[in-house]
């Protein structure tokens, strides 16, 4: 009998008591502690396993854990005698930034500050015993939501110290999508502010921390090291191009074929393949996302799930106020075609405006596209050249429908245009075209001043770039009510009543005539 799909669960704990569907990842925890590296940066897109695989681990190292090795023992990190003398014997923290999604530096600031808070609420205990002296009982109390920058970002470093003299070991610090407050900061324009706040932060936990045993971070992106890691020359960067934990996140194909048989879904191999697979780590192809197969095994059938389980604001705000070449490379992208470009896997999110090759390199860092091939050079200065093409059949139907929604505003005008060139009516052509120029473009388009770099024509490109997505759908329809039309001037000719026509309609047209056979 096939485990049951817990959709949205991301506690190990959880699944494992309840005997939920999961499938064995804990192989990351054997790689990452056989690593010794101080500090790890893994990126991959969202919703790859990154929440669960953090809470794997953290139920695995941390001492409120201890002896719960009921947790692993069918598992395959547990065969060795040396991870099981190992399972919670550290002192963990563990913190998410997942919900700082905010539009005002402010409010993000705030939030974060309610997470340290809730760490050391969470470590009151530590007041009662007899490990800090008065000033650090001081500092232990002043840790508030209205605390100052300096207090706030010393806050992990001095919990670490507190932690580490109690236990008498140094710390393990998780923390899981480091960068999604800075996304929300680049959209939301206060990115300046946040990055001088989170390098303090990042360097006084993960630089100059004596009580620090090791960490892991984890993201969609590798933030430029001058933007948020300046001062931290000890991190191993994990990115989707690194063979490191390849297999750790996300669904090989072995494993998904294997849970279609489970779910008595095998005669279904072909077209989940065709749907979901494409993601590529490393070395390491036919990865799929777990999002999309955990609810394609629970549902039984095809579904837009990844794309559509959060906002692809930023990947919409990027394509939109690109350049045209930007937008003409996307054009081919999304005709099936591959582009080839320079990729550098830093992601400077002040610099993303006009820079093309970091608009790619997000892309494929949040998993729109994937790495065909790529060519390092290293007698060359330059970045490698990547052959790029978007993943799978489910992103395309995504950026698909996201380019519809930039033309829904203006969809009359927009079909009478596309008639209008089947039928080669040059000025009712311009006319529709006109009528979409005005409702679709804004002035990120057209440019404030014509004569600068803004480049007027790119609202050509944009409404190209939505004519091509709905070119196969709309001239199919087009072409039937031009069908249609002969077909009713046929039967007129033929001298059947044109409210006999009207009431069978296309169906009964296309019954009763056969052009040049009757």
């Amino acid at each position: 009998m096939a485990r049951t799909v817990s959709i949205g669960c991301q506690d190990f704990e959880t699944l494992q008591r309840e005997g939920y569907f999961y499938i064995d990842k804990t192989l990351f925890i054997k790689e990452w502690w056989e690593g010794g590296d101080s500090v790890t940066l893994i990126t991959r897109p969202r919703r790859f396993g990154k929440t669960l695989n953090m809470s794997m681990t953290e139920q695995f190292f941390s001492v409120e854990y201890a002896g719960r090795g009921d947790l692993f023992e069918k598992l395959a990190v547990w065969k060795e005698e040396k991870y099981r003398k190992l399972q919670g014997t550290y002192p963990v923290i563990s913190l998410s930034l997942a919900s700082i999604k905010d539009t005002s530096y402010e409010t993000a600031r705030r939030k974060i500050c309610h997470i340290l808070t809730s760490l050391y609420s969470k470590h009151r205990f530590l007041l009662e015993e007899e490990v800090l002296d008065e000033k650090e009982k001081d500092f232990f109390a002043s840790v508030s939501i209205d605390m100052d920058d300096v207090t706030a970002t010393l806050a992990l470093h001095e919990l670490s110290g507190y932690l580490s003299r109690y236990y008498g070991k140094k710390v393990i610090i998780l923390l899981d999508e480091y960068d999604t407050p800075m996304q929300e900061a680049y959209v939301n324009g206060y990115w300046a502010e946040l990055v001088s706040f989170t390098r303090s932060m990042f360097n006084a936990a993960f630089k100059t921390n004596p009580y620090l045993e090791r960490a892991i971070m984890t993201g969609i992106t590798r933030v430029s090291r001058e933007s948020v890691f300046s001062d931290l020359n000890n991190m191993k960067v994990v990115t989707t191009t690194s063979d490191a934990y390849a297999d750790c996140f996300g669904f090989t194909e072995e494993e998904v074929f294997q849970a279609l048989d489970e779910f008595e879904m095998a005669d279904r191999r072909q077209e989940v393949k065709k749907w979901y697979d494409g993601f590529t780590f490393g070395s390491k192809t036919d990865m799929y996302n777990p999002w999309s197969i955990l609810n394609y095994l629970d549902a039984g059938k095809l579904g837009i799930y990844w794309a559509n389980s959060s906002s692809n604001s930023l990947a919409g705000k990027l394509i939109r106020e690109a350049s045209p070449d930007i937008k003409q490379e996307f054009e081919e992208l999304l005709l099936g075609q591959s582009i080839v470009t320079p990729i550098d896997e830093q992601t400077v999110y002040g610099e993303l405006d006009g820079n093309e090759e970091g608009i790619w390199s997000l892309l494929l860092a949040s998993g729109y596209l994937k790495v065909l091939h790529y060519e390092e050079d290293w007698d060359s200065i330059d970045a490698p050249n990547y052959e790029l093409t978007l993943t799978n059949r489910e992103v395309k139907r995504m950026f698909c429908t996201m380019v519809r929604g930039w033309f829904q505003k203006s969809r009359r005008e927009y079909n009478g245009f596309i008639k209008a060139l089947l039928e080669d009516d040059l000025k009712t052509m311009n006319y529709y075209m006109n009528k979409v120029a005005l409702a679709t473009f804004s002035t990120f388009d057209t440019g404030n001043k014509p004569s600068e770099a803004a480049e007027p024509e790119r609202f050509y490109h944009g409404f190209i770039l939505g004519l091509l997505v709905e070119l196969s759908d709309t001239v199919k329809a087009a072409l039937q009510q031009i069908e249609k039309k002969k077909y009713e001037t046929l039967l007129t000719e033929k001298g059947i009543p044109k409210k006999r026509i009207r009431k069978y309609g296309f169906a009964f047209s296309k019954k009763q005539v056969l052009i040049g056979k009757e």
